[in-house]
């Protein structure tokens, strides 16, 4: 495994240089959580030992290199199984869309982001464990099956077409991976299935020096939380996934740490102003997740954003969400633009909570684009400020206000704006008032002549 991944960037730049060949490239989600890039590796590494003469595959993962230090218990397992993070490849690092003879495998995602729209003709594969929202088409095999863990459907499909593939190595980074996303196969926990049993079973069967289970679990925890000395928007990156539609953006991360916690920080409200600001996002979901007695999960989310409808309209979905119920319950709040619960449904994590986010989105945008503006949408491009902080969140802000010109709509920050769905309807009998005065205004003579 650390001779392949050693040898990738070279295959890369060889590819960029002559494009001969076709490059096959295994891409992991945004989040570059553990799932996704053992997911990357161990795939990618499975097709460099099966594809014909010719082709050749490469990982990448789908974050900066500059963040992959905050995904720690990705670090950990890494440095655990003897290899080096300089090996990886980061998509900081490469243009996929200026690559040519691409085919791309999607792993523990299915849709590629907007941004990415133009990749998709590329997608030749597709292994996830979430929900499928992805159009089926004939040039693309999809492998979707709502297991615990991604690696459960790499690991699957490695013992059944290559099983000599599997080592040592590779069984540790697959296992580390499967127990983790199954908190340890504990059934109350309500991520294992019996898939995960099975294929963490027979890895631990064919590789007896594994580590054991309990500790090995227990590694990855404590490093996974460790979230000493993060900033916000460190721990805002950590875990985290992005959905849009229309005019939101959102970002849904997940903070290793109680609410209450979290709330605490310090201009908590202000980081959180400008990481939107920042990174263009206009909300952001936090799913704060604990444990009890260091088993029991505890889960609790806050929607933050400076625009009251956005968190409004945000928080009434989460609420009234019926597959899952949610079960949320209000819970305090030292900031008016946050909203805190208590997340009774504990076997609801992120995984679940995504989709009811994009059928939100989905059923807004289409009652938008029905209306045929936003006119009914009174944006707040404003962060409210902290008291105790004098400083604005904002550079435009003072500018704004002494100039006299009207704030940035924040619709300006995201994809998509209010003339996508066509100018606005107009009323005829408007029109022609409207030109009526022109007219009459041009036959009037200039004051002053």
């Amino acid at each position: 495994m650390e001779t392949y991944l050693r040898s990738c960037r070279g295959v890369l730049q060889s590819h960029m240089k002559n494009s001969s060949g076709l490059l096959h490239v295994v891409l992991g989600n945004e989040a570059c959580d553990i799932d996704s890039m053992i997911s990357a590796l161990t795939f990618a590494y499975f097709l460099s030992k099966t594809l014909e003469s010719g082709k050749a595959a490469v990982p990448i993962l789908n974050i900066p290199r500059a963040e992959f230090p905050l995904r720690s218990d990705n670090v950990f397992l890494l440095r655990e199984t003897g290899l080096s993070q300089d090996y990886l490849l980061f998509r900081d690092e490469v243009d996929l869309h200026g690559l040519q003879q691409l085919a791309i495998t999607l792993v523990d995602h299915n849709v590629l982001p907007e941004a990415d729209h133009a990749l998709e003709k590329a997608v030749v594969e597709v292994i996830d464990h979430h929900r499928l929202d992805r159009a089926p088409s004939p040039s693309c095999s999809v492998t979707v099956e709502t297991v615990g863990s991604c690696a459960t459907l790499v690991t699957e499909h490695i013992v059944q077409k290559a099983p000599e593939v599997l080592d040592q190595q590779v069984a540790q980074l697959l296992y580390g991976t499967i127990i983790t996303d199954c908190v340890n196969m504990a059934p109350e926990a309500g991520k294992v299935t019996p898939k995960d049993s099975q294929y963490a079973i027979l890895l631990e069967t064919q590789f007896p020096k594994l580590p054991p289970r309990s500790i090995l679990f227990q590694s990855l925890q404590n490093a996974k939380f460790d979230v000493s000395g993060l900033t916000t928007e460190q721990m805002m990156l950590k875990d985290m996934k992005t959905v849009s539609g229309g005019d939101l953006r959102l970002a849904v991360s997940v903070i290793y740490m109680t609410l209450e916690s979290f709330l605490q920080r310090p201009r908590l409200q202000q980081e959180l102003c400008e990481f939107c600001h920042k990174h263009s996002y206009n909300l952001v979901v936090a799913m704060t997740i604990s444990f009890i007695n260091d088993k029991e999960p505890f889960r609790q989310l806050a929607v933050y954003s400076s625009c009251t409808l956005y968190r409004d309209e945000v928080s009434k979905a989460l609420e009234k969400a019926r597959n899952p119920n949610l079960d949320l319950r209000p819970m305090s709040s030292p900031y008016p633009d946050v909203k805190a619960y208590v997340q009774g449904n504990t076997l609801a994590s992120r995984k679940k909570v995504l989709p009811i986010i994009l059928d939100f989105l989905k059923d807004r945008e289409r009652k938008m684009a029905q209306s045929g503006n936003l006119e009914d949408l009174e944006l707040e491009d404003e962060c409210t400020q902290d008291p105790s902080d004098s400083q604005q969140c904002c550079e435009d802000s003072a500018i704004e206000e002494d100039s006299g010109v009207p704030p940035t709509p924040m619709n300006s920050l995201v994809e998509g704006c209010p003339l996508d769905n066509g100018l606005p309807k107009i009323n005829a009998e408007v029109l022609v008032e409207k030109v009526s005065k022109i007219a009459s205004e041009e036959d009037r003579p200039f004051e002053g002549q």
